[in-house]
């Protein structure tokens, strides 16, 4: 069995894309709304691992967000 990984990824994991433009990158994919050829260039200069890294970060972000809120609405009796 072949452990060594394609020669795509070497690649992909050693482009030099920044954590913020990773961070830029997912945020826009939560909203959905994304031109194509703003999604290949990112596609082009962005780290697989950064990606994969910022979007944990901020799912883990949103979902906290969303509890916070939910406490902050009940805690103040306005949900009844």
């Amino acid at each position: 069995m072949n452990t060594t990984p394609p020669e795509g990824l070497k690649e992909a994991v050693q482009r030099q894309g920044s954590m913020l433009q990773s961070f830029r990158a997912v945020a826009w994919s939560f909203f959905g709304i994304r031109r194509s050829a703003g999604h290949a260039q990112d596609m082009q200069k962005l780290n697989p691992v950064h990606v994969i890294l910022a979007g944990i970060v901020s799912a883990a972000l949103f979902v906290l967000l969303l509890v916070l809120l939910v406490r902050w609405v009940v805690g103040s009796g306005v949900a009844g």
